[in-house]
C-alpha cells in the first residue's frame, strides 16, 4: 500500500468490489509475517500494535460526522473479511459425509 502524495484507490479498477484486500497482501509487514507460510502469535500482536498506533494517531484528527463513518466502514469492512473467510472455509469443506 502506497503512502505520500499518491492515493490508493480503496475499490478496484470496477468500482464494484474493494481492493483493501490485495493492498493489505502487499504490505511489507504481511509479507514478512507469511514468508514462512503460517502466522504466529508474535506476528498477531506486532500488527494489533501497528493497528492500535494509527488508530491513535488519525482517530483525533476526525470531527464527529467523519468519525461515525470512518467507524462504520471499519466495523462494515471488518464484518465483509470474516464473512468471506467463513465463505472460504465452507467451502474448502469435503461435500460428501464419511460414511464408514
Amino acid at each position: 500500500m502506497s503512502t505520500g502524495k499518491t492515493r490508493t484507490s480503496w475499490l478496484n479498477d470496477d468500482l464494484q468490489t474493494p481492493a483493501i484486500e490485495q493492498n493489505a497482501r502487499q504490505l511489507a509487514s504481511f509479507l514478512e509475517a507469511m514468508a514462512d507460510g503460517r502466522v504466529d502469535e508474535k506476528e498477531v500482536r506486532a500488527q494489533e500494535a501497528r493497528l492500535v498506533e494509527l488508530m491513535k494517531e488519525i482517530e483525533p484528527q476526525l470531527d464527529d460526522e467523519m468519525h461515525a463513518k470512518i467507524t462504520q466502514l471499519l466495523c462494515e469492512l471488518t464484518a465483509y473479511d470474516l464473512m468471506q473467510m467463513l465463505y472460504t472455509m465452507d467451502q474448502a469443506r469435503p461435500k460428501t459425509k464419511f460414511r464408514g
